[in-house]
């Protein structure tokens, strides 16, 4: 029986974790020295107070660098909460219509689409049929027809309008 692997850890293998016998090195100063023995690097390394990090460990040899770790990984840190940050998450707004909806109401919820466009949202657009309106599902159909053209500037259509039940669904995503 072989003994266990230890666990892989995240991050970049350094100073004697590095187990391959030439590294190409770059020194703290950016300087490549080229194809260097561990030995030679780990010792100019030591020599200058920092570690020996595997920055490309795919490359044949891998390139090291002589950097601080502690401050590498801050800077990691941070770059990946300012990237974390700067995304923006899409939520799916829902807009609830009826098919004999007045025009007052429906300009309503046309401002109310906008601003959830405007916000770089998705827009859910359900129509609830009651009771005898099922006979007349061409008006529901009119209905988001009248959407899909009143919002074409700014949405494209993302799931085209389909029956769930007694309801109409239809998304729309801004351009």
């Amino acid at each position: 029986m072989r003994p266990a692997q230890p666990a892989p850890k995240d991050g970049p293998r350094i100073n004697e974790e590095i187990r391959v016998r030439e590294v190409q090195l770059i020194d703290q100063t950016g300087h490549n020295h080229g194809p260097v023995e561990i030995q030679i690097a780990l010792d100019k390394a030591q020599e200058a107070g920092l570690d020996l990090v595997e920055i490309a460990p795919n490359s044949s040899p891998p390139v090291c660098k002589i950097l601080d770790y502690g401050k590498y990984k801050y800077q990691a840190q941070k770059k990946a909460a300012e990237a974390r940050k700067k995304q923006k998450i899409v939520e799916v707004k829902e807009i609830k219509l009826r098919p004999m909806i007045d025009d007052h109401d429906y300009d309503v919820k046309m401002r109310s689409m906008q601003r959830f466009f405007e916000e770089g949202d998705k827009v859910k657009v359900t129509l609830r049929f009651r009771g005898r309106e099922m006979a007349h599902q061409e008006l529901g159909y009119q209905l988001l027809n009248r959407v899909k053209d009143d919002t074409s500037k700014v949405a494209k259509v993302e799931q085209e309008p389909r029956f769930e039940g007694r309801q109409v669904v239809m998304v729309l995503a801004p351009r």
